[in-house]
């Protein structure tokens, strides 16, 4: 689609069993650009994510990153060639502390500096020795988002990262995606739009599985252009 785009995505479409979710989805991701997918429950969004990051297979499309195609790869190899995916779960091992979590994403990556995220996350400085499954849901999200920087992914693809977290935790990761997109190109979904009209380069509106508006500059990424599609 574009020879310029850090992360291509073309005539993609994705399906359950026989329930087909999404149809011919075409996007592109810049360098260092932030994307954002809106739309109501149920479009598509985390169904699109997850296909990127090789969970789904798709039933036609392609994806790339730079010049090589991510379809047919497993996830972990889609990580290794610096796509990754930090999901709407919040998820974490929750038996391990905070230092055993990041040092299994250190693992996966060789990557052992841990100086960003403390610099992006302080206060895991703090909890690198407190069980991960004792930490509060914006806590969480900090170590997944502070895992999945290990290795300078290239495109962070990001589910509905702000999803029940207090309105302190949403502004520090805001001044935190905005620090992220000046090496690497974030993907989010997102229903906050404010957040997301404050961040984004360009939005993609979904609904029923399909692209249905792009938007981009200041004068069209709105808060009341965007809840046409919620």
């Amino acid at each position: 689609m574009n020879a310029a785009a850090l992360l291509s995505v073309n005539g993609l479409s994705a399906s359950y069993g026989s329930a087909k979710v999404l149809f011919d989805i075409s996007l592109a991701v810049a360098p260092r650009s932030i994307v954002a997918c809106v739309g109501r429950n149920g479009a598509g969004k985390t169904t699109l994510l997850k296909t990127i990051a090789g969970f789904i297979k798709p039933t036609a499309g392609t994806v790339t990153a730079g010049d090589r195609t991510l379809i047919g790869l497993p996830p972990y190899d889609v990580a290794r060639l610096g796509v990754k995916y930090v999901p709407q779960d919040k998820k974490v091992f929750s038996d391990l502390t905070v230092r055993e979590n990041l040092e299994l994403g250190s693992y996966a990556t060789r990557d052992y500096n841990w100086d960003p995220v403390t610099t992006y996350f302080p206060k895991l400085k703090v909890l690198m020795d407190r069980k991960a499954g004792y930490l509060s849901g914006g806590e969480r999200q900090m170590l997944m988002i502070g895992r999945a920087i290990l290795g300078s992914p290239q495109v962070l693809l990001v589910d509905e990262p702000t999803e029940g977290l207090a309105p302190s935790i949403v502004a520090h990761l805001k001044n935190v995606f905005r620090e992220l997109s000046k090496t690497a190109a974030l993907v989010i979904v997102e229903q906050n739009l404010p957040l997301v009209c404050a961040i984004a380069d360009k939005v993609y509106a979904l609904s029923d599985g399909a692209i249905v508006a792009t938007l981009s500059g200041s004068d069209e990424i709105r808060v009341d252009q965007c809840e046409r599609f919620l």
